[in-house]
């Protein structure tokens, strides 16, 4: 063996160096200890958030398409639509105002406002003043893309649809009511090329 050699197996670590290289496997088998405890606790939290922001309490259920073709006003009444009330389809060529309605919008409005990304919020009620004016304080919130209005025919208390999808309640739901719309306002339908 030669002198360098020697010299440098006998040579004694200098103070502060840090720990030998076994000591090392140990602290790297911490630090990944440690990564995978705040990978969970950051999971944990993503998690926390999307339930108490209402992330999931969108329930809204996808319906097929039934396409964007235009028809003359007055003329929705002979459509079958897939859903009541309707998510997509043939509809008028103009939309009616965003925001609070007291009289029931025809389906071929309705599809159309859904189709310029509007969301409508509609109930059966006869008798509902106190839920009337939840859905109506709610509806105001949004200045654009968003309606309510009353829709008689329709089997459920409230509902709540966009291009293509539908929420049906038979209570209120603040949260369910405002993941929806934020979830579905606002996005543009119309095939590429036209308005």
């Amino acid at each position: 063996m030669s002198r360098k050699s020697q010299n440098k197996k006998k040579r004694p670590r200098p103070a502060g160096r840090g720990p030998s290289r076994p000591q090392r496997a140990g602290g790297s088998k911490k630090k990944s200890t440690a990564s995978f405890v705040w990978a969970v606790v950051i999971a944990a939290v993503v998690i926390g958030i999307y339930y108490f922001t209402g992330a999931s309490a969108n329930k809204a259920r996808d319906v097929p398409s039934l396409g964007n073709r235009h028809i003359r006003v007055g003329t929705s009444g002979a459509i079958a639509y897939n859903t009541d009330p309707p998510t997509s389809g043939p509809h008028y060529p103009t939309i009616v105002p965003w925001g609070v309605h007291q009289k029931p919008i025809d389906r071929g409005f309705q599809v159309h406002n859904l189709e310029d990304g509007g969301v409508l919020v509609q109930y059966n009620c006869d008798d509902c003043p106190e839920l009337v004016k939840k859905l109506e304080k709610t509806v105001r919130g949004y200045p654009k893309f968003v309606i309510l209005a009353p829709h008689p025919p329709m089997k459920h208390r409230i509902a709540l649809t966009a291009w293509g999808k539908i929420d049906t309640l038979e209570a209120f739901d603040e949260k369910r009511i405002t993941a929806f719309i934020d979830a579905y306002r606002g996005l543009d339908h119309h095939p590429r090329g036209r308005r």
